[in-house]
Formats: structure tokens, C-alpha cells, sequence
């Protein structure tokens, strides 16, 4: 039985501890927030889990094997480098820190303690994005052409970090996951509507190889929520919608082919291919209760996780670089 500490229990907290306490061989027994309020709530949902405000209390305690970090992105270093030194396997929110500088030395500490770390990029492990996965690795798409995503929803203000920080990391994580490719170059702007607060409002433009390019565009202050993403390809095109309730993911049997010479881009301008639509069946499992299955198993089993720390790093890498960029109101700024 593997037995887990929870750091921080405010928004995301209450979802892992629920679904760890519900996955097979996992038993969470210690809880940790700095807030009283917040432990009393763990006191009153589950009387047998031990509570402290003190979260080296927990990565110190003999009863905990995996310490799981859901606090500010400025704690997440220090917290999972005291849990590593402790000897114990670390899942940590995202983004995994909040430098890359961090990122680098934490996958140092986890290979020196020789223990798990694996960041929880939720949506990596949604039927959708699973499904989308396998439909650009089986070549379904042909060449893909873009990958283009919004995020934006009206509230939920950060304070601690900007809205690239916030929401694109979600995106970039799937984008990561889906063409399992890492981009050669960075662009971003946005701004600040608020006097004192972070970027409130921002665009990333994501340069990748073989012509390939992605663009995100996150926002706290739209008007509605979206959640879309199109992805592109010279056979086919997806259409991701994560708000759509039934039909998540729908394949466009619609494409664009080159032919040479002036007349052939004549006829491009002016002619497309349009075939069926099809909504692939998706499962309706909760994504962090695999992905909970999937850290029991890794620590267990050792199994190497999906969204492990070099995944972590690479989207820090990506928000480090669109932080620099939008100082430069959008210059490029090369990834190495």
C-alpha cells in the first residue's frame, strides 16, 4: 500500500485527495495546508487522514511514501526538492516550477534520490486527447500543417503568475503530448488590464519544424468560456472542443493538396477537398483518476510516467521563453 501526503488543499487539492483515497493500493494519510479552515474541511470528508499545517511535518512523516504538491507555483521547488531529500516520490502541479533553472535542478535531485517525479498535466490523460494522440501518430492527419488552440474564460485571476502561466500551460502540455515534438522558436505578446496584476490577456506563436506552426490564445477576461483547439493536416482536420459534452472530438475528412506551377496554386486558391465527419466513441473515465492509477503504478511497478519531469521542463522552457518574448512585445526568442 502505498501511502501519500497531500501539500495543499484549497482549489485542486480536494480533487487529488479524492481520487487518491478511491485508487487501488494508494491510502492518503496525511493532508497539509496552511489554512485551518481548509483542514477542517479533510477532518469533517475523512476522519481517518491526519492533518497538518506544517508541510515538512508531512515529507518528514514515516507514514508517507509520495508527497503530491498542490500549492503556488513559487513553493513548488523548495516543497518537491525537501520531498526528494526525504526519500519520497513527488507528483507536483503545473507548471512543475516556475524557472527553468528549478526544473533542471529537480530532475537532477530525482535521479540522484533515484525516486518518481511526475508532473500532473491533467488533460494528457482525457480520452480525447488519448484519442487525438493516436490519430497524428497513425498518420490519419497526413503532413500536419497547425495546430491552433483558445482557452479564455471570464475570471479566476492569478496573482502569482500571468495568464500564460495559468491556462496556456494546459495547452501547451497537450501540444507537447500530441506531436511529441519540441518548438525551435518562441513568440508572445499581451498585456495587463489591471494596475499591479500580471498579463491578463496573451497570444503564443509556437515555431516547429517542417513548416509546422501553433498559436494559443488565452484569456481571463472573455466573456464566455471556450475551450477549443483545431489541429490540421494536408487529409484531415480535428476539431477539440472540451465543453462539448458528448461529441468532444470530430474528424473532418477535409484537406487542401499541392500541385506544381502557377496554375496548380491557381486551383488551390480555388478548390478544396470536402469528405465526411465522424465523432470517434470516447470513454467518459475521470482523467485524474487514471492518471492516479498511472503514479501508483510508476511508483509501484516503476513504470516510466507519461508526464514526467523532462515533459515538465520542456513546457517551463516554452513559458520562460514566451515570458521573455512578450518583454519584447513578440521578438523571437530561439529555443536550444
Amino acid at each position: 500500500m502505498i501511502k501519500i501526503g497531500v501539500i495543499g488543499y484549497g482549489y485542486w487539492g480536494p480533487n487529488l485527495v479524492r481520487n487518491f483515497a478511491e485508487t487501488k493500493d494508494a491510502q492518503v494519510t496525511f493532508v497539509s495546508d496552511r489554512n485551518p479552515d481548509r483542514l477542517k474541511l479533510v477532518r469533517s470528508r475523512y476522519p481517518s487522514i491526519n492533518v497538518t499545517e506544517n508541510p515538512v511535518d508531512l515529507i518528514n512523516n514515516p507514514q508517507v511514501d509520495v508527497v503530491i504538491i498542490s500549492t503556488p507555483v513559487s513553493t513548488h521547488y523548495d516543497l518537491a526538492v525537501k520531498a526528494l531529500r526525504a526519500g519520497r516520490h513527488v507528483l507536483v502541479e503545473k507548471p512543475m516550477t516556475g524557472t527553468v533553472e528549478e526544473a533542471e535542478k529537480l530532475l537532477d535531485e530525482a535521479a540522484r534520490a533515484k525516486r518518481v517525479l511526475m508532473v500532473d498535466h491533467t488533460f494528457i490523460y482525457t480520452p480525447a486527447v488519448i484519442k487525438i494522440k493516436e490519430l497524428v501518430a497513425d498518420g490519419s492527419l497526413g503532413n500536419m500543417f497547425y495546430y491552433d488552440s483558445v482557452r479564455v474564460n471570464l475570471g479566476l485571476f492569478q496573482h502569482d503568475v500571468n495568464v500564460l502561466w495559468d491556462l496556456a500551460v494546459h495547452d501547451l502540455s497537450i501540444m507537447d503530448f500530441i506531436l511529441g515534438k519540441q518548438p525551435t522558436a518562441i513568440s508572445a505578446t499581451g498585456m495587463a488590464h489591471l494596475e499591479g496584476q500580471p498579463e491578463d490577456v496573451a497570444y503564443i506563436t509556437c515555431y516547429l519544424q517542417n513548416n509546422l506552426i501553433a498559436h494559443f490564445h488565452v484569456n481571463w477576461m472573455a466573456p464566455v468560456k471556450v475551450r477549443r483547439t483545431l489541429i490540421g493536416g494536408d487529409r484531415k482536420m480535428i476539431v477539440y472542443d472540451d465543453i462539448e459534452p458528448s461529441e468532444k472530438i470530430k474528424v473532418y475528412d477535409k484537406g487542401v493538396s499541392l500541385s506544381g506551377g502557377a496554375e496548380g496554386v491557381y486551383q488551390l486558391l480555388v478548390n478544396y477537398r470536402s469528405g465526411d465527419m465522424w465523432a470517434p466513441h470516447l470513454a467518459t473515465t475521470e482523467a485524474l483518476k487514471t492518471e492516479a492509477a498511472h503514479f501508483i503504478d510508476c511508483v509501484t511497478n516503476g513504470t516510466h510516467p507519461q508526464t514526467d519531469g523532462e515533459m515538465g521542463l520542456r513546457i517551463v522552457q516554452i513559458l520562460e521563453a514566451a515570458d521573455a518574448s512578450m518583454a519584447k512585445k513578440g521578438q523571437p526568442v530561439e529555443l536550444v
